[in-house]
C-alpha cells in the first residue's frame, strides 16, 4: 500500500530516560501506524537503537537532516538528531541534560510543523522535574506547545475508547482552577471540544458539562453557588448557539453516562475530576490531544515510567493510538 499521501508526523522521543525511546521504537513497527502517517522523529539515534536493542525489535533507525531527507521503508525509522544526549545517560533517572533535550525536541517540531513541513505532532512523555531543572519552567506539554506557538489559550482532552474527556482547568491548584473558571472559559473550553469531535467525524456532538462541587452543588447545598455563576451562563450561550449541551452534572453520574455512550464528550472543571475516571476507563490505550492550536498534537496518556524504562515492559498500546488519531486528525485539515 502506497503511503506517499500519508500525513507526515513530528514524533519527539520525549525524555531519553524513560519509555519514550521504547514505545517510539515498538508503535513505529506497528502496520497500522505505517499505513496511516509517515513518522519523523525527532530525538537520540543512539538512544533510540538502545531502546530497539533492549526490546528485541529489528528495526533501522537512521539519522537525516531533515524531513525532505526522510525514506519511508518497512523497518526503517528516520530521526532528525540535534545531538544533545551522552551515550551514558542512565535509564531511569532525573537528569536536567535529558529535560534539556525533551525540550528542544518539541522545539523543533514546532517549527516544522509551523512551517508546514509537518502535518501534527505526536510526543512522547517528558518528565517535569528533569524539565525544569534544565530551566524550562512549564507544567507540561500543553503549556509548551501553546506558547512555541504563539496560542493564547488551548484545552487538554484526553481520549479514550470509551470516553473523551476536555479540561477548562489542568496543572493549577484545585483553589486556584475554581477561582478561574468563568463561564467565557466554560465556553470556549466546550467550543474546543466541539470541534475537535466534529473533526473527528462526529457530525452533532452530545456533550455533558461537569459540576464543580459534590452533585453539581444541588442546587445551593454544596458550596457557593459556583455552578449558578460560572457555567450555566456558558451551556445557556452554547445551547442558543444550537451546541447539544447538558450540565453542569455531578462528575459521577456525567462519566457514568459517558461511558454507555450517552455522551461524546464530557467537560471537567479541573484536572483530576477529568483524569482519574479517564485513567481508570481506558488509560492503556489513552491519548492526550491538545486542542486549539494551530497545529495537530497528540500524546500517549502515561509517563515516562522511570521504574520500567529501559527494560523492555513498556506498553506501547498508548503511543500506537496517539500516532494513529494524530494521523486520523492531520489528514482532516
Amino acid at each position: 500500500m502506497s503511503t506517499a499521501h500519508t500525513p507526515l508526523i513530528a514524533v519527539t522521543m520525549g525524555d531519553g530516560a524513560g519509555v519514550g525511546p521504547e514505545v517510539i521504537v515498538g508503535a513505529l513497527l506497528d502496520e497500522s501506524v505505517t499505513a496511516r502517517c509517515r513518522p519523523i522523529v525527532l530525538g537520540d539515534v543512539a538512544r533510540l537503537r538502545r531502546a530497539a536493542e533492549v526490546t528485541g525489535s529489528r528495526v533501522e533507525v537512521v539519522a537525516v537532516d531533515s524531513v525532505a531527507e526522510a525514506v519511508f521503508a518497512s523497518g526503517r525509522i528516520n530521526v532528525i538528531d540535534p545531538g544533545l544526549l551522552p551515550p551514558d545517560l542512565p535509564w531511569g533517572e532525573v537528569s536536567p541534560v535529558a529535560g534539556d533535550a525533551a525540550y528542544q525536541y518539541v522545539r523543533l517540531a514546532s517549527e516544522l510543523a509551523l512551517r508546514g513541513e509537518v502535518r501534527g505532532i505526536c510526543t512522547a512523555p517528558l518528565n517535569k522535574e528533569a524539565l525544569h531543572a534544565a530551566g524550562h519552567l512549564y507544567p507540561g506539554h500543553t503549556e509548551l506547545l501553546a506558547q512555541l506557538t504563539g496560542t493564547e489559550e488551548v484545552s487538554m482532552m484526553l481520549s479514550t475508547p470509551k470516553v473523551k474527556v476536555v479540561h477548562v482547568t489542568t496543572h493549577i491548584g484545585l483553589i486556584d482552577a475554581v477561582e478561574r473558571i468563568e463561564p467565557g472559559l466554560v465556553e470556549r473550553t466546550v467550543l474546543r471540544g466541539y470541534r475537535a469531535i466534529r473533526g473527528s467525524g462526529v457530525s452533532a456532538p452530545r456533550i455533558g458539562v461537569c459540576g464543580i462541587n459534590p452533585h453539581a452543588g444541588e442546587n445551593g447545598l454544596f458550596g457557593y453557588r459556583e455552578e449558578e455563576g460560572k457555567i450555566v451562563p456558558a451551556v445557556e450561550k452554547l445551547r442558543s448557539d444550537g451546541v447539544d449541551v447538558h450540565g453542569p452534572l455531578p462528575a459521577d453520574t456525567a462519566f457514568f453516562l459517558a461511558s454507555r455512550g450517552d455522551y461524546d464528550l464530557i467537560v471537567a472543571m479541573y484536572h483530576d475530576q477529568g483524569h482519574a475516571p479517564v485513567k481508570l476507563l481506558g488509560i492503556e490505550a489513552g491519548v492526550n490531544v491538545t486542542v486549539g492550536l494551530p497545529v495537530i498534537r497528540t500524546s500517549v496518556d502515561h509517563g515516562t515510567a522511570f521504574d520500567i524504562a529501559g527494560t523492555g515492559k513498556a506498553d506501547v498500546d498508548s503511543m500506537v493510538e496517539a500516532l494513529n488519531q494524530a494521523a486520523e486528525l492531520s489528514a482532516a485539515v
